[in-house]
């Protein structure tokens, strides 16, 4: 077969493969334009303070402190504790509803995860400080997290600040600032509840052209993130959870095989990828 031959026997190839780039190009730039609005945020809101609710009632109500254990039945507890007993991450979808109706979110999607995984020989207070640690998070959690610096602390309060990378189909570099609050509940447990203030889409990470999109004028691949963590010591070790409720855009018609992997993917993705780092960290740490 000669060159010529070869070429021509490629070109089609070649040729789909452009036109598929061309066409996440056009995308990108076409999805680029999405708005925050007051209903989506209001929206959000009303389904953060049902969240915390429930949060609030189970970390000061006697009986199982774990949330991914509470109301599982005995054959999903056991696969629960078997799972967590070989290093896994545990994860399960999760929905609040207010009295039983769904809340709306207008132009939106919230996406609830909660997970759980089990470090032997690590202490709860190990855990916690090593949460705390904020300005060390860019190491721990890369390539994830690319930068991490602890604003201001005032002691178990904390405004931090971190970016986030987050990459499926397409790459996204966006700033955060949040609070984040630690509240003991007894000698073997601790919950705290992370808080996004502010989240901005980078553009242009990394080089001379960098700069932040407007507030809520952005792709909308990530517009709220908030953490509720909980430490409980227990079994030779300490048991890590962390709930994560994230606010996106919603996901427009035509555009949706290039949101919908990102939009849906990346907060359950994060979130065991999260988990699995604090518990590769804590064994680490927990050797002689």
């Amino acid at each position: 077969m000669t060159s010529m031959q070869r070429a021509r026997r490629r070109a089609p190839g070649m040729r789909r493969r452009l036109l598929a780039a061309g066409v996440v190009v056009a995308s990108a730039a076409a999805i680029g334009a999405a708005e925050l609005k007051p209903a989506t945020v209001a929206g959000f809101e009303r389904y953060e303070k049902a969240t915390e609710a429930a949060i609030a009632r189970d970390v000061s109500a006697s009986g199982e402190f774990l949330r991914i254990r509470r109301n599982a039945d005995a054959d999903r507890l056991r696969e629960i504790d078997q799972q967590l007993q070989r290093g896994e991450v545990v994860i399960d979808r999760l929905q609040v509803t207010n009295e039983g109706k769904r809340i709306e979110i207008p132009s939106g999607l919230v996406h609830h995860w909660i997970g759980a995984v089990f470090i032997p020989g690590a202490s709860v207070d190990a855990a916690v400080a090593l949460l705390q640690d904020y300005d060390t998070h860019a190491t721990l959690f890369r390539p994830a997290v690319v930068q991490a610096k602890t604003l201001e602390r005032n002691g178990d309060r904390f405004r931090v600040f971190l970016r986030f990378y987050m990459k499926k189909v397409i790459a996204v570099t966006v700033n955060t600032e949040s609070t984040a609050e630690f509240v003991r509940h007894g000698p073997d447990r601790l919950s705290s509840q992370i808080r996004s203030t502010r989240v901005a889409e980078v553009e242009e990470p990394g080089t001379p052209d960098e700069k932040e999109k407007p507030v809520g004028r952005d792709g909308g691949f990530l517009w709220r993130l908030n953490t509720y963590w909980r430490f409980l010591q227990r079994d030779g070790g300490t048991y890590v959870e962390c709930e994560s409720i994230t606010l996106t855009r919603g996901i427009p018609a035509g555009l949706g095989w290039i949101i919908k992997p990102f939009v849906t993917g990346i907060p359950r993705e994060s979130l065991t990828f999260t988990l699995e780092g604090t518990r590769r960290a804590l064994l680490a740490r927990a050797q002689p």
